[in-house]
C-alpha cells in the first residue's frame, strides 16, 4: 500500500485487500486501523563544538579562581614586594604561566588524540584523588 494512495471509499479497495496488503508488508508497521508513528534512529553524534568565547570564559575564570592565593601568586606577591619592580616580576610570572599553560595544552592535546575522554577524565579523577589523599595523611602525620 503507498502512503500516498487515495483514501478507502474512492479507491475502490475494499478492508480485506487492505488487511492482507497489510500483513504483507515488511516496510512499514501498520494495523488495519492505526498507522504506528516511525521512531528516527539518530546516531551518537560527536559533542558540538563550543563557541570560543564560551571555552575562553570558562578556563579564564577556572584557571582565575583555581589561582588566587595559591603559592605561585603567594610568591609573586612577595618578589614584587622584595624588588620594589613589579612590573618585572609581573612579566616574569606571566612568562612562566603562560609557558606552563602551554606545556598543559600541549600534552593534554597528545593525551587526547591517544585516549578517550572518559578514559582521561577517570584518570584525573583518580590522580586527585590519591593527591588528596596524600595530602591528608601528610596532615595526619605532621
Amino acid at each position: 500500500m503507498k502512503l500516498d494512495s487515495a483514501p478507502l471509499e474512492i479507491s475502490g479497495t475494499s478492508e480485506t485487500e487492505i488487511e492482507l496488503e497489510l500483513k504483507d508488508s515488511t516496510d512499514f508497521n501498520l494495523t488495519p486501523a492505526i498507522a504506528q508513528p516511525v521512531q528516527t534512529v539518530v546516531a551518537d553524534s560527536p559533542q558540538k563544538q563550543q563557541s570560543v568565547v564560551v571555552v575562553f570564559g570558562t578556563t579564564f575564570v577556572t584557571i582565575f579562581l583555581a589561582e588566587i592565593g595559591d603559592k605561585t601568586q603567594l610568591s609573586t606577591l612577595l618578589m614584587s614586594a622584595q624588588s620594589h619592580s613589579p612590573w618585572v616580576v609581573f612579566i616574569g610570572s606571566a612568562a612562566a604561566l603562560i609557558t606552563t599553560s602551554l606545556l598543559g595544552v600541549l600534552l593534554g592535546s597528545w593525551i587526547a588524540s591517544r585516549l578517550s575522554p572518559k578514559t582521561i577524565e577517570k584518570s584525573a579523577g583518580v590522580m586527585l584523588l590519591v593527591i588528596s589523599l596524600m595530602l591528608f595523611w601528610d596532615i595526619l602525620q605532621g
